[in-house]
């Protein structure tokens, strides 16, 4: 059994990486596309030979065929359009951030709960194997204490007049709020544990757009660990690295090339024996260094395959609402926190 999708605003990150993730997924179809550009539409609709196109939101939610949307629009038309196809029952997969704010995600959830649709979001590195690898090496205890993290997300992102994401208004925030965000919920999520205090500094340094090109953010967790992350729109994609690092009272995970959207990178990991001690020095010399024997794959044919596999289920998702709008208000304690220059809480 597969479920019948239809997705919202087919352009874009929708064509460049979810579209083709859902053409792998053996437990998802995809039914209909829409874009306010209708030439665009269509050309999408016959690329991936999807049965309908539409140019306007309403229409594609009017189909029966359709089980579940993608919604990849800009933030600022989220909490309407989820609005709007939860009280047409079709289950939403909805792209970070939730919305503009947490309170008008906050309503959208609560509208979903009503209506009994499910839904999640699309933090999709949470599917990365090396990630799944590291949280699993967490939980086990073997690391020890998590007592810092580090996350980098960064690329070359100049000036384009009328670019939705340069805008504020319509996207909520610039390299934080759209590349940031995917760092706070790794962390989060294989430490399992929450940010309780978080400081930061976001600046636009580079460019001339109205949202951040940097931004530098720590926050301490309410396991006593201390994390940081930056984001920047303004360092070139092939000087960055992408780390992606955990360190625990027993060893470290190091992930390189990890954060972005395609499935890569390495992960080197060192656990310190179970027998080791530290000499008056303070050297430490019995050290395990892992390997690690995956398969690598595609974080968005994951993705959907564990949406829809909740929704014929009648599982718990993956990625909830609650947990990307928890994100979404450390993200905006940052701003605060830099527009003050206070800690907060």
């Amino acid at each position: 059994m597969k479920v019948k999708w239809g997705v919202i605003a087919a352009g874009g990150i929708a064509d460049r990486r979810t579209i083709p993730g859902m053409m792998l997924a053996g437990n998802a179809e995809l039914v209909s596309v829409m874009d306010i550009n209708m030439e665009l539409a269509e050309k999408i609709k016959m690329k991936y030979n999807a049965k309908r196109a539409y140019d306007n939101v309403d229409s594609l939610l009017a189909d029966s065929d359709i089980d579940a949307v993608y919604i990849a629009s800009p933030v600022i038309f989220h909490k309407e359009q989820a609005i709007k196809a939860a009280r047409a029952k079709k289950h939403i997969l909805i792209e970070k951030p939730v919305a503009i704010t947490s309170t008008d995600g906050k309503v959208l959830l609560e509208i979903c709960r009503k209506e009994g649709i499910t839904i999640a979001v699309g933090f999709m590195m949470r599917y990365h194997v090396y990630h799944q690898k590291m949280k699993e090496i967490v939980e086990s205890g073997r690391l020890g204490k998590v007592v810092t993290c580090r996350c980098q997300s960064a690329g070359w992102y100049p000036d384009m007049p009328g670019n939705w994401r340069q805008l504020k208004s319509s996207s909520g925030g610039g390299a934080l709020m759209d590349m940031g965000v995917h760092c706070i919920d790794l962390i989060q999520y294989i430490s399992r544990s929450k940010a309780i205090k978080v400081t930061a500094f976001t600046d636009t340094k580079t460019f001339s757009y109205d949202v951040e090109d940097s931004a530098s953010v720590i926050f301490e967790m309410d396991n006593g660990g201390y994390s940081y992350i930056d984001a920047n729109f303004n360092i070139p994609n092939e000087a960055t690295k992408s780390r992606f690092e955990i360190y625990g009272t027993r060893g470290s995970l190091i992930a390189e090339g990890t954060i972005g959207q395609v499935e890569g990178g390495k992960l080197d990991i060192v656990i310190l024996d179970e027998s080791m001690e530290s000499n008056e020095k303070m050297d430490r010399v019995v050290t395990t260094k892992l390997s690690l024997d995956v398969e690598l794959g595609n974080m968005y044919t994951k993705e959907i395959e564990s949406f829809s596999n909740s929704i014929l289920k009648n599982s718990n998702v993956e990625v909830s609402v609650e947990d990307a709008l928890q994100v979404q208000e450390v993200v905006e304690a940052a701003y605060e926190s830099s527009q003050t220059g206070r800690i907060v809480l």
